[in-house]
């Protein structure tokens, strides 16, 4: 055998060999579990939560640029129990119309941002067991108060977009006029101004609001039906939902969510236990 043959025969091999481990290789890495949601919160150290941040007493940023409210207790106890520290939370701003699209496009790994469950949303994002109870409310200027919708008939109502809200009055009554808004800032200073006779939103907050504007009133305190406001992952994010749904549970169970409740809702709504999921 020539020293030409013996070095193509050594070459030949070389390559066969290079190639089974290259294909053994790719093997491997197709064949490896993708590491699922919780595990990859866990490696980067820090979850993503989305919260409002002018929706008093829920989520809002104080005089000092901290994120406070029910919300943010919540998120806390969240990072504390799934990465050991509460400050383990990398809060992301959203608009009410802007909470499923943070979602899909992964901003964000959780919305805990006062969100209400509809079928509609039920299609796009997995909602978590529910933490709270709400109805629409209706407030309107003491001075010519709307305790009725029948009222509203012809005039302007005051709406966020995207809200259960404006779902609601778009789709049972057309004959009402909506003027929308992307934040709450907007829509209530709206009603200050006088653009719209009375202002549409969770009873909640509204209450809230009123409580801090003496001039308005609640008088329509429940309008269509009870509903859920329950945090939110990504559709189809098994891992996430499941953690979320235990914690939630361990939440209600330990006492912590009725901690929550005592320290940012009682100042402002009073012993109003029936805000609470059970």
């Amino acid at each position: 055998m020539t020293f030409s043959t013996t070095f193509k025969t050594l070459l030949a091999t070389a390559v066969a060999v290079f190639a089974l481990s290259a294909c053994d290789n790719a093997n491997t890495s197709s064949n490896a579990p993708a590491k699922d949601s919780v595990a990859q919160i866990k490696e980067k150290g820090v979850i993503r939560i989305g919260v409002f941040g002018d929706k008093p007493p829920f989520g809002y940023v104080d005089a000092n640029g901290k994120n406070q409210g029910f919300d943010i207790e919540i998120a806390k106890e969240i990072a504390n129990d799934l990465l050991g520290s509460p400050d383990k939370v990398e809060f992301v701003l959203t608009e009410a119309a802007n909470r499923v699209e943070y979602l899909k496009s992964n901003k964000v790994d959780l919305i805990l941002a006062n969100f209400t469950q509809t079928p509609a949303r039920e299609e796009v994002v997995d909602f978590a067991s529910p933490y709270m109870v709400v109805a629409l409310g209706i407030v309107s200027p003491k001075g010519a108060p709307i305790t009725d919708i029948a009222q509203l008939k012809g005039k302007t109502l005051l709406v966020n977009k995207g809200t259960t809200a404006d779902t609601y009055f778009t789709k049972n009554h057309p004959e009402i006029t909506l003027l929308k808004f992307d934040q709450n800032t907007e829509t209530f200073d709206a009603l200050k101004d006088g653009r719209g006779v009375a202002l549409a939103h969770d009873n909640a907050l509204l209450w809230a609001w009123a409580k801090e504007n003496p001039n308005f009133d609640v008088a329509i305190g429940s309008l269509g039906p009870q509903e859920n406001i329950a945090p939110a992952v990504q559709k189809g994010d098994k891992a996430l939902l499941g953690f979320i749904n235990k914690e939630i549970a361990e939440l209600k169970a330990n006492g912590k969510i009725k901690v929550a409740y005592q320290k940012t809702l009682v100042p402002i709504y009073g012993e109003r236990e029936d805000l609470l999921a059970k």
